[in-house]
């Protein structure tokens, strides 16, 4: 290689490596810049939400379920609910709740967000749902009784989509006797109003509803200080209580 060469080779080899980090550095402020318009639409969920009596109807059989919002049943889930009994519902076992039920249960949440997952724990059974915000899917081994949640922020509302859930016998709430499966597919919107977080949740599950189902429900700050209480079920004393229930299957 002639004295030349060389030198040309090592001005062009520069000038390629100027090139590059100029073009990183433009990418890199570009993508700090769509990342900071962003995270200015995130809404603050962060906190402890209280969920209980003051501050919505209590659950029941008409709540959060009424005649305007009840789900329409195929002939598979009335023939559930037909041989349903509070005796086998399973929160006796100490199951926990799944949803849409944990939801509206007359607890308090915390929600803790994170670059790239946002925490839903609840202190009704001490349960801890992950929405994961950084795109991952699902394997075959992810079903459980919360199934797998991801997220997104969407003007200034986070989307919640949950799937893989495990079949329930009382999937749907622990009271209607309607049960739910593993094509259980919930979708949360969480906003704030003011001090208030706001929730609406829709359902749908084809193996048990004829249509989607929802409901719209709300969480105020809790009491300054406040920390979620231990949930201590104990599988004796609960299901200790159930030989108190009249069976309707007795003569």
């Amino acid at each position: 290689m002639t004295l030349f060469t060389s030198l040309r080779s090592n001005l062009y080899s520069n000038s390629m490596t100027s090139l590059t980090l100029t073009a990183a550095l433009a990418l890199s402020l570009a993508t700090n810049q769509v990342q900071a318009q962003r995270f200015d639409t995130i809404p603050d969920l962060e906190g402890v939400w209280d969920g209980g009596f003051s501050v919505r109807p209590v659950n029941g059989v008409d709540m959060p379920w009424n005649e305007t919002n009840f789900p329409k049943l195929n002939a598979r889930a009335k023939a559930y609910q037909e041989v349903w009994e509070e005796t086998v519902a399973p929160k006796y076992d100490c199951q926990p709740a799944s949803s849409p039920a944990i939801q509206y249960d007359p607890y308090h949440m915390q929600i803790t967000q994170w670059p790239d997952r946002v925490l839903l724990r609840y202190e009704k059974d001490d349960q801890l749902r992950t929405v994961w915000l950084d795109g991952r899917e699902p394997s075959a081994i992810d079903f459980s009784l919360q199934g797998f949640s991801v997220g997104v922020y969407e003007d200034d509302t986070l989307i919640v989509t949950t799937t893989h859930f495990v079949f329930d016998i009382a999937g749907f709430d622990d009271y209607n006797g309607i049960p739910s499966s593993a094509q259980k597919i919930l979708t949360e919107k969480y906003s704030i109003d003011g001090e208030q977080l706001n929730m609406t949740l829709t359902l749908e599950d084809p193996m048990f509803l004829l249509e989607p189902a929802s409901y719209t429900t709300r969480w105020l700050p809790a009491a300054k200080g406040y920390k979620l209480d231990v949930y201590d079920c104990d599988a004796e004393a609960s299901r200790a209580s159930v030989r108190f229930f009249p069976s309707k299957y007795d003569d």
